[in-house]
C-alpha cells in the first residue's frame, strides 16, 4: 500500500542492510524531507548522498515504479525536481521531461508494521489501538491532545473565514450563523445554518426593539408558520411576516429539513428559534461583549436566554402543553461556549494576529468541565481521559479525523501502535 510506503520513507524505517539504488550504488538517506499533501511530489526538500554525491531534491513514492509514467509524470515538469523515485517494485525505469533518468530505490515496508497496520484497518472496535494506550507515557498523550486541540480551532477557524468571505466579513452575521448551527445540536445543525444565512439581520435590526417582530422574521423564514392547526399567535405571527416579507422581499427556507423525530421537546426546532429570537432581542453589540468578557462567568450570563410567553405553554404552533419555562440549560450555555464564542474568540485573535484573544480561548477552554458525550466516555474507558473541555475536544477532532477515516499513520497513538512489533492480535 503507497500510503505505508510514504509512512516507512518519513519515519526512514529502513532494513539493516546497505540500501542501494537500482543500479546498485549506494544510497545514504541524510534527510527524508518534508511530506506534501497537496498536488506535486511526495516529499520536499529531501537531502541524500548517492554514489558520494549529495543531492537535494524531492522524492516521489509509488508502489510500482511504472506508475510514473501512467500518472504522467514523465511528461510533468512539476517533477522534474525529483532526485529520487521510491517504489516496493522497480519494473520499469523512470525519466523526467528532458528523458534524464532518476534513481530508484527498491522499498520494502516491514512484515510487522503491514501486520499492524492491517490490524488497526481491519479492527472493528473503537479505538483499533484501545490496548496500548495504557501503556503509553503521559507526556506523549498531552502532548498529542495539545496538537489535537489546536488543530480543532484551526479547523473551525477555516469555516468561519469561508463564510466571512461569503459575508463580506460581517463578524456579527457570521457568529450568528455559527451560533444558530450550533443550536441545532447535531441533529438540525444543517437546518439552523441554512436558515440562518437567510436571515436579513439588517433588516431584523430595524425591529430589533419587538420581540414580537422578531419571532415573525426567524418564524416566517425558517417556513414554521404555515404548520396547523394554527392559533391566534400564530396568525398575528403570520401577518406580521406577510407584511415584513413583502417589505424586505423575503422567501423562506423549506421547512422540510426540521427533524423532530424522536427528539426530546426541549430540542424542537420551534423551541429553540423561539431561544434564539429572545436572546437576540436582548443582545445588541454582544458579539464585542463576548470577545471582551473576561471571566467564564461572565459569558455563561451573556447567553443566558429564555423564550416570550407563548412558548411557556407550548412546543410547538397550535397545540398547548404544560407550563414550563423553555430556558438553557447550565449543560446547553457551556455547549455554546465551546463550540460557539471561544473558537470565534480564537478565530478573531488569528484574524487580528492578536495572541491574547487566542491564549484567552485556549484558557477558558481549559478552565472548562470536559464535555460528557459517547466519544469521551469511549476513550475514558480505555485509559484516555479528558482532564477539561479542550481535551474534550481533542478527543473528537482525534475520532473524526483519524479514527472514522482510518488515518492511523497520521495519528500519534497509531505511530506508537505501528512501529512495535510486539503487537498482538486484536
Amino acid at each position: 500500500m503507497e500510503q505505508l510506503l510514504h509512512y516507512v520513507w518519513k519515519h526512514k524505517l529502513f532494513p539493516l542492510k546497505p540500501l542501494l539504488t537500482a543500479e546498485g550504488e549506494s544510497i545514504e538517506i541524510i534527510d527524508p524531507g518534508q511530506a506534501n499533501y497537496n498536488a506535486g511530489p511526495d516529499f520536499f526538500n529531501a537531502k541524500i548522498k548517492i554514489g558520494g554525491v549529495v543531492w537535494v531534491g524531492n522524492i516521489e513514492i509509488h508502489q510500482q515504479s511504472s506508475e510514473w509514467e501512467r500518472h504522467g509524470h514523465h511528461l510533468d515538469s512539476n517533477y522534474d525536481s525529483v532526485i529520487l523515485h521510491v517504489a516496493s517494485e522497480i519494473d520499469a525505469s523512470v525519466r523526467r521531461s528532458d528523458g534524464e533518468t532518476i534513481p530508484q530505490l527498491e522499498l520494502h515496508c516491514p512484515g510487522y508494521l503491514s501486520d499492524n497496520y492491517r490490524q488497526l484497518i481491519e479492527a472493528d472496535r473503537y479505538p483499533a489501538c484501545y490496548r496500548l494506550i495504557p501503556a503509553l507515557p503521559k507526556l506523549l498523550l498531552h502532548s498529542w491532545l495539545s496538537r489535537l486541540q489546536t488543530e480543532r480551532f484551526e479547523q473551525k477557524t477555516d469555516k468561519i473565514m469561508q463564510l466571512l468571505g461569503r459575508h463580506r466579513k460581517d463578524w456579527e452575521h457570521v457568529f450568528f450563523i455559527i451560533l444558530a448551527r450550533n443550536f441545532g445540536f447535531g441533529t438540525n445543525s444543517d437546518a439552523f445554518e441554512f436558515w440562518a444565512e437567510t436571515i436579513p439581520l439588517l433588516a431584523v435590526n430595524k425591529h430589533r426593539d419587538s420581540l414580537f417582530q422578531i419571532e415573525a422574521f426567524f418564524f416566517g423564514q425558517a417556513g414554521l408558520l404555515q404548520e396547523v392547526p394554527a392559533d391566534e399567535y400564530t396568525d398575528r405571527l403570520m401577518k406580521e411576516y406577510t407584511y415584513l416579507s413583502h417589505k424586505f422581499g423575503l422567501r423562506p427556507s423549506a421547512n422540510s429539513r426540521w427533524k423532530l423525530l424522536r427528539m426530546r421537546p426541549d430540542n424542537f426546532p420551534h423551541v429553540r428559534i423561539a431561544q434564539l429570537a429572545s436572546f437576540y432581542y436582548r443582545s445588541q453589540g454582544l458579539l464585542s461583549a463576548l470577545m471582551e468578557a473576561q471571566s467564564l462567568k461572565s459569558l455563561r450570563d451573556m447567553l443566558r436566554c429564555g423564550t416570550s410567553e407563548y412558548w411557556l405553554t407550548h412546543y410547538v404552533f397550535g397545540e398547548a402543553s404544560p407550563p414550563h419555562p423553555k430556558t438553557l440549560s447550565n449543560q446547553t450555555i457551556d455547549l455554546l461556549v465551546i463550540n460557539t464564542v471561544i473558537p470565534f474568540l480564537y478565530a478573531y485573535g488569528k484574524y487580528k494576529t492578536d495572541n491574547i484573544l487566542i491564549q484567552r480561548a485556549n484558557g477558558l477552554l481549559e478552565e472548562m468541565r470536559p464535555e460528557n458525550n459517547f466519544i469521551v466516555r469511549i476513550w475514558k474507558e480505555c485509559g484516555l481521559e479528558a482532564a477539561h473541555a479542550g481535551d474534550s475536544q481533542a478527543l473528537i477532532q482525534l475520532k473524526k479525523n483519524y479514527c472514522d477515516i482510518k488515518k492511523c499513520l497520521y495519528c500519534r497513538i497509531g505511530y506508537e501502535y505501528l512501529k512495535k512489533p510486539q503487537c498482538g492480535g486484536q
